[in-house]
């Protein structure tokens, strides 16, 4: 799954690919946000990144899309 991540003063956003659901990743937001602490997240190869949540702008959680290649019939 692919989880851009805004942060401010910054002009390009963070672009993760995390093994976790987006329900897991949600939760980890939502709870940074109520403690006012940092996000943590970790992406498929087992790297972590730690976010001060409150220099994030925003989350965006998408499911990763597999694209076609070659010659196809639809």
């Amino acid at each position: 799954m692919e989880v851009k991540i805004g942060v401010q003063h910054t002009p390009r956003e963070l672009v993760l690919e995390s093994a976790q659901t987006p329900a897991e990743v949600e939760q980890a937001v939502t709870e940074a946000m109520a403690k006012d602490s940092v996000l943590s997240l970790m992406d498929e190869k087992g790297r972590k990144v730690i976010i001060p949540i409150a220099k994030v702008a925003y989350v965006e959680i998408a499911d990763s899309n597999t694209r076609p290649f070659g010659f196809t019939t639809r």
